[in-house]
């Protein structure tokens, strides 16, 4: 089976077809560096779904480091590009102490953005890491999730603390954080409702959901990690602002990066929210889902070789 970065690569193919052209003429095409070659740089950044916002700070930078270098020729410029956006999409070194740390991670996100199978994924990889996963359904809204969630753990052999659907959630999270001590579990992985009648609905669902595990598991690293659908574009940075007003989310989690033409959204996400990208999902199966590497991710995202 290829490697992951293959594997991303293959995912990203749509975006960087879309934009290759473009990109090579901007690299290729100009004689110098000036004016027009920048703003058909931001062209083709702003098209691969990074939003004008990102392109112009990520613009801004390039062109410090290229008068800083002293750089005249454009084509020296697309390495010079790429180490500047990965820079800004680099997690801090203390982004997955989680991971190593009697932890609970509460994962949020709208129906239909792969978060009940990136909570499976996630699991999944965590044990075959060697940790003691416990894993709560606490989306107990949506028709089948509880039964989704289900055939995940059982694949992992994963333990799970469920009740029937439309049940409370809270009183999901409150059984799953007292199996969590009880059992002496090393993470907790909580899914949570996706949708209620009405945004506010959900968004209290949430909070009081973070103040029963503040309450219950306190002194306990806690992640939040917000399941963004990269296919949706900009659409998935408002979904973000808007789940940011009720929870302090630590990383975001990017699925679906296979099936979108427009994968720039990850660098505008990390850039705009000023939270990172910890996990990136290209495929359907546990293997598919990994660490973000944003040097792998924006070597895949521009470069052919």
């Amino acid at each position: 089976m290829a490697g992951f970065f293959e594997r991303l690569k293959e995912g990203l193919k749509k975006t960087r077809d879309s934009i290759a052209d473009s990109l090579d003429s901007v690299f290729g095409d100009y004689s110098e560096v000036d004016d027009d070659f920048f703003e058909e740089l931001e062209e083709v950044l702003v098209m691969s779904d990074m939003g004008i916002a990102t392109s112009d700070k990520i613009l801004s930078e390039l062109r410090t480091k290229i008068y800083e270098l002293h750089i005249k020729d454009p084509a020296e410029c697309k390495k010079l590009l790429i180490d500047t956006i990965a820079a800004q999409m680099t997690p801090d070194e203390h982004a997955y102490d989680f991971e190593n740390e009697k932890s609970v991670v509460l994962v949020i996100g709208v129906n239909g953005v792969g978060k009940t199978t990136s909570i499976g994924k996630l699991a999944i990889n965590l044990k075959e890491e060697g940790k003691d996963v416990l894993i709560c359904a606490g989306d107990t809204f949506r028709a089948a999730a509880i039964e989704q969630l289900d055939v995940w753990a059982k694949r992992g052999g994963i333990d799970m603390i469920a009740q029937k659907e439309g049940s409370d959630p809270a009183s999901v999270v409150f059984d799953a954080a007292a199996a969590f001590k009880k059992r002496n579990k090393d993470i907790l992985i909580c899914d949570t409702a996706g949708r209620l009648h009405n945004k506010k609905n959900l968004m209290e669902e949430l909070a009081k959901i973070g103040r029963i595990l503040d309450r219950e598991l306190p002194g306990i690293h806690k992640e939040v990690l917000l399941v963004l659908d990269a296919t949706t574009g900009q659409n998935a940075l408002s979904q973000a602002k808007e789940f940011l007003t009720a929870t302090d989310a630590t990383g975001i989690i990017l699925t679906k990066m296979d099936g979108t033409a427009k994968g720039g959204i990850a660098v505008a996400i990390a850039s705009e929210l000023s939270i990172p990208v910890k996990y990136i999902g290209v495929g359907e199966h546990a293997e598919d889902f990994h660490r973000f590497n944003a040097a792998e991710f924006v070597t895949a995202l521009f470069s052919e070789n």
